[in-house]
C-alpha cells in the first residue's frame, strides 16, 4: 500500500537545507520557541530568514503538482504541469517553477507564449499556490539539436530557423552565431520580465554550449546593467543533456569562482559528487526514470513507482546523503 505525502515521514536526517533563526526547520516540533501554535510544526514566520549552509538546496523535480500540498521537500515543477489547471494546491514548502522552455523550443522552435502572458501565469501560481521561491525566465536552450532540429532519443525537434530570421532556402547559420541569437533572446526576455513584473522573482539564466559561450552570455547581462553576483540565484542552462561531467564542472567552477550563486537545471546526480559544493541549488527528476526501470517497492501493487511519493522521497534522501551532505 502506497503512503501519501501528507503522512508523517521518517527521515534519517533533516531534508531541509534551510533553518529558521530560532534553530528549527519545517519538520520540527518546537514548543520552546514561543512563536508556534500548539507546539506544532515550526511557524516562526517573523523569523523565517534562511541561514546559508554548506549543502545546496536540492529540488525534487516532479510532474505531480498535487504533491505541493503535502511535500516538505522543496519541489521543482514545470509550467506545463500547471498551465491547464483550474485550481491549485497550496504549497507547504518552498518550490521553484520551470518555464517549460525546452518543450516550447522542441515542439515549436520558438516561444508561443508572450512575456506578458507568462507574467500573468506566474503571478497566478505565486498567489494561488504560495511559497514560490523563484521562476525561470523564457530562456532559449543552446543544444545543437534544439537549434538545428532533428531527432534525439526518439524526440523530434522543430529547430529555430524561423525564430533566427532564416527563410526557406537560406543556408544554416554557423552554430556559434545561432547560439549568440539564443543568448540574446534569453537575456532580453529576462530584462522584459523584470520590467513587466519587478515584484516577481525571475532569475537570470546563463545559456551556451562551450565555456566561452557562457562567458559571452554573462557579458550580455553585464552590458545590460545586470549584476549577476548580486542575484540570489543564477540558472545554468543547457547542461542536463551533456554527457561529460568534467565539461559541466569546468563551467560551474568558473562562475562559482566569479561569485555567482548557481542553480543547476536537471543536473546529473553523479555529477553532483564533483561540483555540488559549488552550487547554491540544483534540481532533478531522475528518480522517475529510475523507478520506471525498477521493480516497485515491497508492498506496492502498481507496475512501477514512477509516480510514487514513497520512491521519490527515498531517492531524494539517498541523493542528499550521498552527494549533498557536508562531511562531519
Amino acid at each position: 500500500m502506497t503512503a501519501v505525502l501528507d503522512a508523517p515521514v521518517e527521515y534519517d536526517f533533516c531534508p531541509h537545507p534551510i533553518s529558521y533563526l530560532c534553530g528549527h526547520c519545517p519538520c520540527d516540533t518546537c514548543e520552546d520557541c514561543g512563536q508556534c501554535s500548539g507546539g506544532g510544526a515550526c511557524a516562526c514566520e517573523c523569523m523565517r530568514a534562511e541561514r546559508a549552509l554548506a549543502a545546496p538546496r536540492f529540488y525534487l523535480g516532479t510532474h505531480m503538482a498535487n504533491w505541493l500540498a503535502t511535500s516538505t521537500i522543496p519541489l521543482f515543477i514545470s509550467r506545463n504541469r500547471l498551465k491547464n489547471r483550474r485550481t491549485f494546491p497550496r504549497a507547504i514548502a518552498p518550490w521553484a517553477l520551470d518555464s517549460g522552455g525546452f518543450t516550447e523550443l522542441q515542439r515549436y522552435g520558438r516561444w508561443t507564449l508572450t512575456p506578458q502572458d507568462y507574467v500573468t501565469e506566474v503571478r497566478r501560481y505565486a498567489e494561488a499556490i504560495g511559497n514560490l521561491e523563484w521562476a525561470a525566465p523564457q530562456d532559449w536552450m543552446c543544444e545543437e539539436v534544439v537549434i538545428r532540429g532533428g531527432v534525439m532519443n526518439g524526440m523530434r525537434f522543430h529547430g529555430t530557423r524561423e525564430a533566427r530570421g532564416l527563410k526557406p532556402g537560406d543556408p544554416e547559420q554557423d552554430l556559434t552565431a545561432a547560439v549568440r541569437i539564443h543568448q540574446r533572446h534569453t537575456v532580453d526576455n529576462y530584462l522584459e520580465l523584470c520590467t513587466l513584473a519587478p515584484d516577481l522573482r525571475f532569475i537570470p539564466v546563463l545559456q551556451g554550449r562551450l565555456l566561452d559561450d557562457y562567458k559571452h552570455c554573462a557579458q550580455l547581462y553585464t552590458k545590460a546593467g545586470v549584476d549577476l553576483t548580486a542575484a540570489p540565484v543564477v540558472g545554468l542552462g543547457s547542461v542536463c543533456r551533456r554527457q561529460a561531467t568534467s565539461e559541466i564542472q569546468e563551467i560551474v567552477r568558473h562562475f562559482a569562482g566569479q561569485g555567482l550563486r548557481l542553480h543547476g537545471f536537471g543536473v546529473k546526480t553523479l555529477g553532483l559528487g564533483a561540483y555540488a559544493d559549488q552550487l547554491t541549488s540544483a534540481d532533478s527528476m531522475a528518480w522517475s526514470m529510475d523507478a520506471r526501470r525498477s521493480a516497485p517497492l515491497p508492498g506496492h501493487t502498481h507496475k512501477n513507482c514512477a509516480n510514487c511519493p514513497d520512491w521519490a522521497i527515498r531517492w531524494h534522501q539517498r541523493i542528499v546523503r550521498q552527494h549533498l551532505t557536508p562531511a562531519a
